[in-house]
């Protein structure tokens, strides 16, 4: 089997060579890119499957690099982990928003927790559905074997991870779920993430289902369900 492939895209070389390092040594096959522009044309080029991707990069930023890459065919499943100077929620929002797997904050503290973390990405990557027929509750459809959630006859452009939410909720209608239990659902188990993160794709979710939002309840206290 051959080494999973790793693309690094960061500017800061210290971290850069630091990150080549502890990957290789891990057994990962590691390139680097120190530029958005360059990052694509690797990306397109080498077809890896994880990238590090730094948010304030020179020529294209990280959040661009990243829409490009969902936007692209024979780059969009490929897992993205940010990794960024900036870690408030709404610059976690905006990481999440254009398809960022996973959002990490810099200064990385231990190399040991970001190895698991991508070792998290990974398992999730390979994970499959299992067959079943598509859901469909008040207007709304979850279909696992197309990977497609559907609002009436419109077609949602939605992440994974909201993909992984929607069909949590949906199958049990009426159980409310704690925040726990849908990051595991959503982000995969053994994701280390803010308190808080799973509101952010539910914001998200919800503003792609428009005037079907409100199906999707909070349970205050608790956290989400979808209406009964």
């Amino acid at each position: 089997m051959s080494a999973i492939k790793v693309l690094i895209v960061e500017d800061y070389r210290p971290l850069a060579e630091t990150l080549e390092y502890q990957l290789k040594r891990a057994g990962y096959e590691v390139y680097r890119s120190g530029d958005g522009r360059d990052a694509l044309n690797q990306a397109r080029l080498l077809l890896p499957d994880v990238v590090f991707l730094d948010v304030d990069l020179p020529v294209l930023s990280g959040v661009e690099v990243c829409k490009q890459l969902r936007a692209d065919p024979t780059t969009q499943d490929t897992m993205v982990l940010m990794l960024s100077a900036l870690g408030e929620e709404s610059d976690q929002v905006v990481g999440f928003a254009v398809g960022a797997d996973d959002y990490v904050v810099k200064p990385v503290e231990s190399y040991k927790v970001l190895l698991q973390r991508l070792k998290a990405l990974l398992r999730r990557r390979e994970q499959t559905f299992e067959d079943s027929e598509s859901v469909s509750r008040h207007g709304v459809t979850v279909d696992r074997r197309r990977y497609v959630v559907m609002v009436d006859t419109e077609t949602l452009k939605v992440t994974k991870s909201e993909f992984r939410l929607l069909d949590t909720l949906i199958r049990q209608p009426g159980r409310a779920f704690g925040r726990n239990e849908l990051v595991d659902a959503a982000l995969g188990e053994d994701t280390m993430v803010l308190d808080r993160t799973i509101d952010v794709h539910v914001r998200a979710l919800r503003k792609k289902m428009g005037a079907y939002a409100d199906l999707v309840e909070t349970v205050r206290g608790v956290g989400y369900r979808f209406r009964e």
